[in-house]
């Protein structure tokens, strides 16, 4: 099986094997007793690295203008009504996505539209599940207009995360199910949806990315 790596991770995985074999040669010299236990770390190192940046073929299951899909791979840690201050201002409703290490972390379009909101907030390193860190750590906001509903759709980093990335612009036509960005080494993703649509998931269910319907309109 051949395992597709993601643009950005192709960088950190180049460095990472370059200095476990620099490492290696030097513990070889200098440690030759500890070689094989320090080439067993790096080669697991490394491919904890290769795993992380994996990007997955994942095509929607059935493309549908009235489903909105889960943006990212995870477990539901939130469920709940919350007053959505940011772009909105009114009542809206919360699903929160916590991305461990071990998840795929490619974000995708929940939905196809126009993005009418973009704002990158940089801030704390609070870990992703924690209440204030939605509003206090480091984030991107997308405001993504299906033209029925505004959809929000927010990556945060977390303890680990030092780097979100989005591709997304304002005004930009965006199609569901495409690349939306990707944020490095754990974190979370909130959608904040109208109160009225139809929640298709629960509380600590495990949901993966395109494939999973969060609600519907």
């Amino acid at each position: 099986m051949i395992i597709r790596i993601h643009k950005e991770g192709r960088r950190i995985i180049f460095f990472t094997a370059l200095a476990a074999v620099l490492l290696s040669l030097l513990a070889d010299v200098f440690f030759p007793g500890l070689l094989s236990g320090i080439v067993t770390v790096f080669t697991v190192l490394f491919l904890a690295v290769v795993m992380f940046f994996r990007n997955p073929r994942r095509e929607l299951m059935v493309p549908d203008d009235r489903c909105i899909y889960a943006p990212a791979d995870g477990k539901i840690v939130a469920i709940e009504e919350v007053d959505e201050k940011e772009y909105f201002g009114e009542r809206r409703l919360l699903v929160s996505i916590f991305m461990s290490p071990a998840n795929v972390h490619v974000n995708r379009n929940p939905v196809s539209g126009r993005v009418n909101y973009f704002k990158y907030h940089p801030g704390k390193y609070l870990v992703a599940w924690h209440p204030k860190s939605s509003e206090e750590n480091e984030r991107t906001t997308i405001v993504i207009d299906t033209g029925e509903v505004e959809i929000l759709c927010r990556q945060i980093a977390g303890a680990m995360a030092k780097r979100i990335v989005n591709y997304l612009s304002p005004g930009e036509e965006v199609i569901q199910g495409q690349d939306m960005g990707f944020i490095k080494f754990g974190s979370r993703v909130d959608l904040i949806l109208p109160l009225d649509v139809k929640l298709e998931v629960d509380l600590g269910q495990k949901v993966k990315g395109n494939r999973t319907i969060i609600a519907r309109l």
